[in-house]
Protein backbone atom coordinates (compact mmCIF):
# COMPACT_ATOMS: atom_id res chain seq x y z
CA UNK A 1 0.00 0.00 0.00
CA UNK A 2 2.91 2.52 1.19
CA UNK A 3 4.63 1.73 -3.02
CA UNK A 4 1.71 2.07 -4.05
CA UNK A 5 1.11 5.77 -2.58
CA UNK A 6 4.54 6.58 -3.29
CA UNK A 7 4.14 6.09 -7.06
CA UNK A 8 1.03 7.90 -6.93
CA UNK A 9 2.70 10.97 -5.40
CA UNK A 10 5.54 10.59 -8.00
CA UNK A 11 3.33 10.63 -10.92
CA UNK A 12 1.56 13.57 -9.65
CA UNK A 13 4.46 15.47 -8.70
CA UNK A 14 5.62 14.57 -12.35
CA UNK A 15 2.37 16.15 -13.48
CA UNK A 16 2.43 19.23 -11.87
CA UNK A 17 5.64 20.08 -13.29
CA UNK A 18 4.70 19.44 -16.46
CA UNK A 19 1.96 21.11 -17.10
CA UNK A 20 0.76 23.37 -14.63
CA UNK A 21 1.33 27.53 -15.38
CA UNK A 22 3.81 28.76 -12.68
CA UNK A 23 0.74 31.33 -11.42
CA UNK A 24 -2.14 29.03 -11.91
CA UNK A 25 -2.83 26.53 -8.68
CA UNK A 26 -3.17 22.88 -9.94
CA UNK A 27 -5.69 20.68 -8.88
CA UNK A 28 -5.58 17.06 -9.54
CA UNK A 29 -8.80 14.53 -9.34
CA UNK A 30 -8.77 10.52 -9.80
CA UNK A 31 -11.88 8.90 -10.74
CA UNK A 32 -12.04 4.14 -11.69
CA UNK A 33 -13.95 5.01 -14.69
CA UNK A 34 -12.84 5.07 -18.52
CA UNK A 35 -12.45 7.67 -20.40
CA UNK A 36 -15.76 7.09 -22.42
CA UNK A 37 -17.72 6.73 -18.98
CA UNK A 38 -19.89 9.61 -17.58
CA UNK A 39 -18.22 9.98 -14.61
CA UNK A 40 -14.94 10.93 -16.02
CA UNK A 41 -16.75 13.30 -18.91
CA UNK A 42 -17.98 15.00 -15.91
CA UNK A 43 -14.65 15.21 -14.28
CA UNK A 44 -13.31 16.89 -17.70
CA UNK A 45 -16.20 19.15 -18.18
CA UNK A 46 -15.81 20.04 -14.20
CA UNK A 47 -12.09 21.05 -15.35
CA UNK A 48 -12.97 23.39 -18.07
CA UNK A 49 -15.90 25.08 -16.14
CA UNK A 50 -13.43 25.77 -13.44
CA UNK A 51 -10.71 27.04 -15.53
CA UNK A 52 -13.13 29.33 -17.16
CA UNK A 53 -15.11 30.65 -13.65
CA UNK A 54 -11.10 31.50 -12.45
CA UNK A 55 -9.96 32.95 -15.13
CA UNK A 56 -7.53 30.29 -15.56
CA UNK A 57 -6.18 30.32 -11.88
CA UNK A 58 -7.26 27.23 -11.09
CA UNK A 59 -6.60 24.11 -13.03
CA UNK A 60 -7.63 20.73 -12.94
CA UNK A 61 -5.69 17.70 -14.32
CA UNK A 62 -7.91 14.50 -14.18
CA UNK A 63 -6.40 11.09 -13.63
CA UNK A 64 -9.14 8.50 -15.11
CA UNK A 65 -9.25 4.46 -15.43
CA UNK A 66 -7.44 4.15 -11.57
CA UNK A 67 -4.36 5.63 -13.08
CA UNK A 68 -3.67 6.33 -9.24
CA UNK A 69 -4.69 3.09 -7.72
CA UNK A 70 -7.66 1.34 -7.25
CA UNK A 71 -10.29 3.67 -4.98
CA UNK A 72 -8.91 2.77 -1.61
CA UNK A 73 -5.46 3.91 -2.39
CA UNK A 74 -7.55 7.23 -3.77
CA UNK A 75 -9.11 7.79 -0.62
CA UNK A 76 -6.31 7.70 1.23
CA UNK A 77 -4.65 9.90 -1.00
CA UNK A 78 -7.15 12.52 -0.69
CA UNK A 79 -6.79 12.49 3.21
CA UNK A 80 -3.08 12.60 2.71
CA UNK A 81 -3.34 15.33 1.04
CA UNK A 82 -1.07 13.84 -2.14
CA UNK A 83 -4.17 13.85 -4.25
CA UNK A 84 -6.44 16.92 -4.04
CA UNK A 85 -10.02 15.81 -5.45
CA UNK A 86 -12.29 12.95 -6.26
CA UNK A 87 -15.21 11.52 -8.05
CA UNK A 88 -16.16 8.16 -6.03
CA UNK A 89 -18.43 5.47 -6.20
CA UNK A 90 -21.45 5.52 -3.33
CA UNK A 91 -20.42 1.81 -2.91
CA UNK A 92 -16.82 2.16 -1.95
CA UNK A 93 -17.98 5.92 0.28
CA UNK A 94 -20.00 3.94 2.01
CA UNK A 95 -17.61 1.68 3.74
CA UNK A 96 -15.95 4.72 4.68
CA UNK A 97 -19.67 6.78 5.59
CA UNK A 98 -22.23 3.61 6.20
CA UNK A 99 -25.25 5.97 5.95
CA UNK A 100 -24.14 6.27 1.90
CA UNK A 101 -26.01 3.12 1.58
CA UNK A 102 -29.43 4.28 2.30
CA UNK A 103 -28.73 5.49 -1.98
CA UNK A 104 -29.13 1.76 -2.60
CA UNK A 105 -32.09 1.22 -0.47
CA UNK A 106 -34.05 -1.11 -3.54
CA UNK A 107 -36.56 0.49 -5.43
CA UNK A 108 -36.66 3.70 -3.99
CA UNK A 109 -35.84 5.67 -7.03
CA UNK A 110 -36.84 4.18 -10.14
CA UNK A 111 -34.87 6.62 -12.61
CA UNK A 112 -31.91 9.07 -12.66
CA UNK A 113 -34.01 11.94 -12.48
CA UNK A 114 -35.91 10.67 -9.22
CA UNK A 115 -31.91 10.26 -8.07
CA UNK A 116 -31.10 14.16 -8.67
CA UNK A 117 -34.24 14.97 -7.27
CA UNK A 118 -32.74 12.62 -3.89
CA UNK A 119 -29.61 14.54 -3.98
CA UNK A 120 -31.27 17.73 -2.79
CA UNK A 121 -32.49 16.43 0.15
CA UNK A 122 -31.41 17.43 3.36
CA UNK A 123 -30.26 13.90 4.41
CA UNK A 124 -28.77 13.68 1.31
CA UNK A 125 -26.49 16.57 1.96
CA UNK A 126 -26.01 15.79 5.66
CA UNK A 127 -24.59 12.53 4.45
CA UNK A 128 -21.81 14.42 1.96
CA UNK A 129 -20.79 16.68 5.55
CA UNK A 130 -20.77 13.26 7.24
CA UNK A 131 -17.13 13.50 5.16
CA UNK A 132 -15.57 16.01 7.06
CA UNK A 133 -14.78 13.68 10.07
CA UNK A 134 -13.08 11.51 7.47
CA UNK A 135 -11.32 14.25 6.01
CA UNK A 136 -12.96 14.86 3.14
CA UNK A 137 -15.40 17.67 1.86
CA UNK A 138 -18.26 16.65 -0.12
CA UNK A 139 -19.50 18.14 -2.96
CA UNK A 140 -22.11 16.79 -4.38
CA UNK A 141 -23.22 13.32 -6.80
CA UNK A 142 -23.34 11.93 -10.00
CA UNK A 143 -24.98 8.96 -11.28
CA UNK A 144 -24.20 6.11 -13.70
CA UNK A 145 -27.72 5.25 -14.24
CA UNK A 146 -30.16 2.64 -12.51
CA UNK A 147 -29.48 -1.23 -11.78
CA UNK A 148 -30.45 -4.21 -13.85
CA UNK A 149 -29.84 -7.90 -14.52
CA UNK A 150 -27.58 -9.14 -17.73
CA UNK A 151 -27.75 -12.85 -18.13
CA UNK A 152 -26.23 -15.21 -20.46
CA UNK A 153 -29.03 -17.75 -20.80
CA UNK A 154 -31.91 -15.22 -21.27
CA UNK A 155 -34.01 -12.95 -19.13
CA UNK A 156 -35.33 -13.07 -15.58
CA UNK A 157 -39.03 -13.83 -14.78
CA UNK A 158 -38.66 -14.58 -11.12
CA UNK A 159 -36.43 -16.01 -8.25
CA UNK A 160 -36.00 -19.54 -9.66
CA UNK A 161 -34.14 -18.43 -12.49
CA UNK A 162 -31.93 -16.36 -10.40
CA UNK A 163 -31.29 -19.49 -7.52
CA UNK A 164 -27.71 -20.75 -7.93
CA UNK A 165 -26.97 -18.40 -10.34
CA UNK A 166 -23.55 -16.52 -10.02
CA UNK A 167 -24.46 -13.10 -10.52
CA UNK A 168 -21.25 -10.52 -10.45
CA UNK A 169 -21.59 -7.36 -7.78
CA UNK A 170 -19.68 -4.59 -6.37
CA UNK A 171 -18.38 -6.29 -3.04
CA UNK A 172 -19.92 -3.54 -0.51
CA UNK A 173 -22.45 -4.66 2.15
CA UNK A 174 -25.97 -3.03 0.47
CA UNK A 175 -25.35 -5.22 -2.63
CA UNK A 176 -24.55 -8.43 -1.03
CA UNK A 177 -27.29 -8.49 1.39
CA UNK A 178 -29.84 -7.93 -1.05
CA UNK A 179 -28.12 -10.15 -3.47
CA UNK A 180 -27.50 -12.80 -1.01
CA UNK A 181 -31.85 -12.84 -0.13
CA UNK A 182 -32.50 -13.65 -3.99
CA UNK A 183 -30.91 -16.81 -3.75
CA UNK A 184 -28.15 -16.59 -6.02
CA UNK A 185 -24.41 -16.19 -5.45
CA UNK A 186 -23.03 -13.01 -5.81
CA UNK A 187 -19.85 -12.68 -6.92
CA UNK A 188 -17.18 -10.20 -6.62
CA UNK A 189 -15.13 -10.10 -10.48
CA UNK A 190 -13.32 -6.85 -10.83
CA UNK A 191 -14.87 -4.72 -13.85
CA UNK A 192 -12.19 -5.13 -16.52
CA UNK A 193 -12.38 -9.27 -15.74
CA UNK A 194 -16.37 -9.57 -16.29
CA UNK A 195 -16.36 -10.01 -20.03
CA UNK A 196 -13.94 -12.78 -20.25
CA UNK A 197 -16.20 -14.00 -17.01
CA UNK A 198 -19.42 -14.10 -18.84
CA UNK A 199 -17.83 -15.84 -21.83
CA UNK A 200 -16.32 -18.55 -19.89
CA UNK A 201 -19.36 -19.35 -17.83
CA UNK A 202 -17.71 -18.02 -14.53
CA UNK A 203 -20.00 -15.67 -14.19
CA UNK A 204 -23.96 -16.19 -15.48
CA UNK A 205 -25.06 -12.65 -15.13
CA UNK A 206 -24.43 -9.55 -13.85
CA UNK A 207 -26.29 -6.87 -11.59
CA UNK A 208 -25.08 -3.81 -14.09
CA UNK A 209 -26.23 -0.28 -15.16
CA UNK A 210 -26.70 0.41 -18.97
CA UNK A 211 -24.05 2.90 -19.49
CA UNK A 212 -20.91 0.24 -18.30
CA UNK A 213 -23.02 -2.36 -19.73
CA UNK A 214 -22.91 -0.53 -23.77
CA UNK A 215 -19.12 0.81 -22.90
CA UNK A 216 -17.44 -2.49 -22.19
CA UNK A 217 -19.73 -4.68 -25.04
CA UNK A 218 -21.12 -7.05 -22.34
CA UNK A 219 -23.81 -7.79 -25.27
CA UNK A 220 -21.38 -9.75 -27.05
CA UNK A 221 -21.38 -12.35 -24.61
CA UNK A 222 -24.77 -12.51 -22.65
CA UNK A 223 -28.45 -13.02 -23.95
CA UNK A 224 -30.81 -11.08 -21.94
CA UNK A 225 -31.38 -8.26 -20.07
CA UNK A 226 -34.17 -8.21 -17.78
CA UNK A 227 -34.73 -3.90 -17.07
CA UNK A 228 -35.77 -3.98 -13.06
CA UNK A 229 -34.60 -0.50 -12.13
CA UNK A 230 -33.67 -2.57 -8.26
CA UNK A 231 -31.10 0.13 -7.09
CA UNK A 232 -29.42 3.72 -8.14
CA UNK A 233 -25.38 3.45 -8.62
CA UNK A 234 -24.25 7.23 -7.48
CA UNK A 235 -20.59 8.50 -7.20
CA UNK A 236 -19.69 11.38 -4.85
CA UNK A 237 -17.46 13.98 -5.61
CA UNK A 238 -15.32 15.60 -2.81
CA UNK A 239 -11.84 16.86 -2.14
CA UNK A 240 -9.39 16.26 0.59
CA UNK A 241 -10.88 18.77 3.61
CA UNK A 242 -7.03 20.20 4.25
CA UNK A 243 -6.64 21.05 0.45
CA UNK A 244 -10.20 22.54 0.87
CA UNK A 245 -9.77 24.70 3.51
CA UNK A 246 -6.46 26.07 2.10
CA UNK A 247 -8.30 27.43 -1.17
CA UNK A 248 -10.04 30.29 0.84
CA UNK A 249 -13.77 31.54 0.18
CA UNK A 250 -12.96 32.85 -2.90
CA UNK A 251 -11.89 29.77 -4.67
CA UNK A 252 -13.90 27.46 -2.69
CA UNK A 253 -17.19 29.12 -4.39
CA UNK A 254 -15.64 29.07 -7.37
CA UNK A 255 -15.35 25.08 -7.05
CA UNK A 256 -18.85 24.95 -5.69
CA UNK A 257 -20.02 26.29 -8.53
CA UNK A 258 -18.23 24.46 -11.32
CA UNK A 259 -19.16 21.33 -9.45
CA UNK A 260 -22.74 22.33 -9.08
CA UNK A 261 -23.06 23.08 -13.16
CA UNK A 262 -21.27 19.96 -13.89
CA UNK A 263 -23.40 17.73 -11.93
CA UNK A 264 -26.42 19.31 -13.23
CA UNK A 265 -24.58 18.82 -17.07
CA UNK A 266 -23.90 15.14 -15.70
CA UNK A 267 -27.09 14.28 -14.66
CA UNK A 268 -29.21 15.55 -18.04
CA UNK A 269 -26.59 13.66 -20.11
CA UNK A 270 -26.65 10.62 -18.38
CA UNK A 271 -31.08 10.83 -18.96
CA UNK A 272 -30.38 11.05 -22.72
CA UNK A 273 -27.93 7.89 -22.55
CA UNK A 274 -30.28 5.90 -20.61
CA UNK A 275 -32.56 6.15 -23.97
CA UNK A 276 -29.73 5.87 -26.88
CA UNK A 277 -28.03 2.81 -24.50
CA UNK A 278 -30.97 0.81 -24.20
CA UNK A 279 -31.96 1.28 -28.02
CA UNK A 280 -28.91 -0.08 -28.34
CA UNK A 281 -29.34 -2.99 -26.48
CA UNK A 282 -32.81 -3.89 -27.48
CA UNK A 283 -30.92 -4.09 -31.83
CA UNK A 284 -28.45 -6.75 -29.71
CA UNK A 285 -29.78 -8.87 -27.15
CA UNK A 286 -33.07 -9.77 -25.76
CA UNK A 287 -34.58 -7.24 -23.91
CA UNK A 288 -37.54 -7.49 -21.31
CA UNK A 289 -38.98 -5.38 -18.62
CA UNK A 290 -40.20 -7.23 -15.01
CA UNK A 291 -43.16 -5.04 -14.48
CA UNK A 292 -43.81 -6.52 -10.72
CA UNK A 293 -39.58 -6.36 -9.93
CA UNK A 294 -40.42 -4.58 -6.49
CA UNK A 295 -42.83 -7.40 -5.54
CA UNK A 296 -40.69 -10.06 -7.34
CA UNK A 297 -37.73 -9.09 -4.94
CA UNK A 298 -40.28 -8.40 -1.87
CA UNK A 299 -37.71 -10.95 0.75
CA UNK A 300 -34.10 -8.81 -0.86
CA UNK A 301 -35.85 -5.82 0.13
CA UNK A 302 -36.79 -6.57 3.90
CA UNK A 303 -33.51 -7.99 3.77
CA UNK A 304 -32.16 -4.82 2.99
CA UNK A 305 -34.30 -3.44 5.23
CA UNK A 306 -33.50 -5.41 8.04
CA UNK A 307 -29.98 -4.73 7.99
CA UNK A 308 -29.49 -0.68 7.33
CA UNK A 309 -33.51 0.41 8.41
CA UNK A 310 -32.29 1.64 11.63
CA UNK A 311 -29.90 3.88 10.55
CA UNK A 312 -32.04 7.46 11.49
CA UNK A 313 -29.99 9.47 8.54
CA UNK A 314 -31.00 6.15 5.99
CA UNK A 315 -33.94 6.52 7.55
CA UNK A 316 -34.71 9.82 7.48
CA UNK A 317 -33.64 9.84 3.64
CA UNK A 318 -35.95 7.00 2.97
CA UNK A 319 -38.51 8.98 3.94
CA UNK A 320 -37.64 12.25 2.38
CA UNK A 321 -37.30 10.73 -1.04
CA UNK A 322 -40.63 9.31 -0.41
CA UNK A 323 -42.21 12.49 -0.11
CA UNK A 324 -40.22 14.31 -2.59
CA UNK A 325 -41.75 11.57 -5.09
CA UNK A 326 -45.11 11.98 -3.98
CA UNK A 327 -45.24 16.06 -4.44
CA UNK A 328 -44.25 16.06 -7.75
Amino acid sequence: MTQKIALATTALMATATLSAPSWAEELKLGVITPPPHVWTKAANHFGELLKEKSGGDLTVVVFPGGQLGAEPEMFQQMQAGILDMGLMTGALTSLREPSIQGWFTPFLMGSVEEAAMAAKTPAAQEMLSNLDKLGLKGLGYSFAGMRHILTTKGTVSGLDDLKGQKIRIVPFPAMKVWWEATGAVPTPVQLPDIYQALQSGLLDGVDIDLDALVGLKFQEVAKGLTLTNHMVFPAVAMMGKAKWDALGPEKQAMVTEAMDETLAWATEMQIEAEKTNLETLKAAIDVTKLENAETVFAEANAAFAEAFGSDPLIKAFQEQVKAAKAAQ
